[in-house]
């Protein structure tokens, strides 16, 4: 019997296992319960590949040798339960992509700044002319990079739906940045459940390979000891040095080589704010891991550009600010976006909650928002908690209704913020979509 690859999902994770499924010459079902995209569908008919859109046809599903799930999937759709019951394999696809390259992989999770620096590791590399491919949660999959030009060396984002299905994979390098409370919504309400799946970064990891982790991080240090990790630890650090990879020492960022140690000021960095001196650190060292020179280390930390949608300063309309943070999609990147902030806010907030705890937030809102505009169809957790801070609290369902009231509200020198702390599923596609809605409507004012 022909091995038979059943993958779940026609989204750009899917679609690329399903090239390289078809490359390696397995039978091939791809299963998508929802509407497939446009250019996801015409991909599937021109690799000839059976697939079905809007439905799960389970006699066609649960036939299969493995099954590659899409990591928005949850474990608790009955399909998942029925497929468990029956004891097929369900993988990911980084984890069957990794399977066919021999290429080193620098892995990064985290709750947060796993975007930014992925990113930034990716620009250094790429500076120092290395072969290196994007992949995972940001840029292409994993699978179709393997599937469509192998590269020497893959710089993988992973989400913990991601990290859920992975069992043989290996990072070579492995980051994690912090852990906070995030889709809690998917892990039962456990935050512990939420913990193990982030530390499958570590899984597989030898004595040949790094682990890169943050120091400071509360979650990180106390489980750290129930993982035995293999790996050499090269912890970083904002408020100590001893035995650190990578510290903070007066406004100085060291980077800790034990010949020739880089050394900068914050000021120099191109990314702001203290998370951004993490994800710098963590990019850093990484880089020299790869043997990168100091110098396009340096470089490539002074001169990198943001991702957009993170904390990114748009438009200046009659001297108000308007800053698209549309991927801060948890209490704790929303909590990054607000301690930057210098002059009165005019806050955008809403959307999926995933069972935030706001109440980290209480002290930054007193102090720095003047104004909440909620966007989203169900506010009233967030009414119920701020509805005392703030003087003013509006709700809206549309993104120019949003924008428009927001700009009303502000003054000259405030700032209009959209950090919506929440996901976007509501109302719009992802997070990108809400940010470019966002901007769109900035720019239509």
């Amino acid at each position: 019997m022909s091995h038979r690859i059943v993958i779940l999902g026609a989204g750009e994770s899917g679609t690329g296992a399903a090239k390289l499924a078809l490359m390696k010459g397995f039978d091939v079902f791809v299963s998508d319960s929802g509407a497939i995209k446009d250019k996801y569908r015409t991909e599937l008919k021109e690799l000839k590949v059976d697939f079905e859109e809007g439905m799960h046809t389970e006699s066609k599903i649960l036939n299969a040798t493995e099954i590659i799930k899409s990591p928005g999937i949850p474990e608790k759709a009955p399909l998942i339960q029925k497929i468990r019951e029956l004891k097929i394999p369900v993988i990911s696809e980084i984890e069957f992509a990794g399977r066919y390259t021999q290429a080193r992989k620098i892995c990064i999770t985290g709750s947060n700044g796993k975007t930014t620096t992925t990113s930034l590791i990716y620009h250094i590399l790429k500076t120092a002319g290395i072969n290196v491919g994007l992949a995972g949660n940001v840029g292409k999959s994993f699978a179709r990079m393997v599937a469509e030009a192998e590269h020497s060396c893959y710089v993988i984002e992973l989400s913990s739906f991601q990290l859920d299905d992975m069992y043989q994979f290996r990072a070579e390098t492995a980051i994690l940045l912090n852990i906070t409370p995030d889709h809690l919504d998917r892990y039962n309400y456990d935050f512990e459940n939420y913990i193990r799946s982030k530390f499958r970064i570590v899984n597989n990891l030898t004595p040949a390979d790094h682990f890169i982790f943050f120091a400071d991080d509360e979650v990180i240090s106390k489980y750290l000891s129930g993982y035995n990790i293999q790996a050499r630890c090269m912890p970083f650090s904002l408020s100590r040095k001893e035995k650190m990879a990578a510290y903070l020492e007066k406004k100085r960022v060291i980077i800790n080589h034990p010949i020739n140690p880089i050394v900068m000021t914050i000021d120099e960095l191109s990314l702001k704010g203290r998370h951004n001196v993490c994800n710098s650190m963590a990019a850093g060292i990484a880089a020299m891991i790869e043997d990168i020179s100091n110098e396009t280390i340096r470089e490539s930390l002074r001169q990198f550009q943001d991702v957009e949608h993170r904390l990114e300063r748009f438009l200046k309309i009659r001297e108000v600010e308007f800053i698209n943070d549309s991927k801060a999609t948890n209490v704790n990147s929303a909590w990054f976006a607000l301690e930057c902030m210098d002059k009165p806010v005019v806050w955008i907030v809403g959307g999926v909650d995933k069972g935030n705890d706001y109440s980290e937030l209480s002290d930054l809102v007193r102090s720095k928002v003047k104004a909440i505009v909620c966007l989203g169809k169900d506010n009233s957790k967030i009414i119920q908690h701020f509805k005392d801070m703030v003087p003013l609290i509006i709700e809206t369902t549309t993104m120019s209704d949003a924008v428009r009231k927001s700009f009303q509200l502000a003054q000259r020198g405030d700032i209009v913020l959209l950090s919506p702390c929440c996901a976007s599923f509501d109302l719009f596609e992802n997070y990108e979509d809400r940010g470019r809605q966002f901007k769109e409507c900035v720019r239509n004012l």
